[in-house]
Parts: structure tokens; sequence; C-alpha cells
């Protein structure tokens, strides 16, 4: 891979992550400092996770954060790994989504969540930075099963 393929592939991964990140962030923000909403189908609250999704896994306490840097550090290299710009920007938001609920840990001992979907059946609380990591995901599978997409 010549430099200049380089150089482009970890802007796109890094301005990604970084823009993921700083918006993740500033919405976090606004609920620690007390913002709340509440409707019909969707509260905004805040709930402090100190597990994964739904939960799982809080019983690690403080080494799961840890862990979790461990594992998404280890995405981070893949993605520079593959030298494939196609997964530059879904590489980025997806880690971007995961420093940000890393750092949460850090910050609060646990993920800074407040989406509550509650219309028709209760879901897990959620925040902007999981929507992210999910998108990501698909957009990451898509790319894999589909290589004709991702040629470079």
């Amino acid at each position: 891979m010549n430099n200049n393929k380089m150089l482009r592939l970890s802007a796109i991964l890094l301005f990604s992550l970084a823009g993921v990140f700083i918006i993740d962030q500033n919405i976090k923000a606004l609920f620690v400092e007390g913002f709340r909403y509440y409707t019909d189908c969707i509260d905004l609250i805040l709930v402090y996770n100190k597990g994964v999704a739904f939960s799982m896994f809080a019983f690690l306490d403080e080494y799961l954060k840890y862990i979790q840097l461990l594992l998404v550090s280890g995405v981070f290299a893949y993605i520079l790994y593959l030298k494939k710009i196609c997964y530059a920007l879904p590489g980025g938001i997806l880690l971007g989504g995961a420093f940000s609920n890393i750092y949460d840990r850090f910050i609060h001992d646990g993920v800074v969540d407040m989406v509550y979907w509650h219309c028709g059946f209760d879901f897990a609380v959620f925040n902007f930075a999981d929507v992210m990591i999910d998108f990501a995901v698909l957009w990451i599978l898509i790319l894999n099963f589909k290589p004709n997409l991702c040629k470079n």
C-alpha cells in the first residue's frame, strides 16, 4: 500500500472516529447535566449501564472497561491491517462509538445511556454510540458478504 492510500485510510478512520466520539459525548453531557424528556413511547432519561448490552457482564465490574479497551484496540489494528479504504468510514464510526462508551466507564463508572423505548414493549436503554456501533457492524458485514463493493 502506498503512503497516500494509507494516509487517506487513516484520515477517514480518525475523523469519523473523532466525529462520533464528540457527538456522543456532547449528547451524554446534556443528560449528565440534567436534561430529561418523556413521551408515550420514548423517554429520554439518564441510566448508567455497568454491563454491556442488556447489562450483561456487569459482574466483571472494573475489569470490563479494560477487556473492552483491549478488544476495541484489536478491531482498530485489524482495520489498519486490512488496508482497505472502504472499511475506514464504518470502522471509524464503530470505533468512535466504542471508545466513547469505554470513556464513559472511566469517567462515570458506567456507560451513559438515555433512550428508553417502551412503546408496545420495553427495550433496553441505549445511546447514540450504540446506534452508531450497530450501523457500522451492519455496514462492515455487508462489505464482507458483498466483496465487489470493496475493491481497494
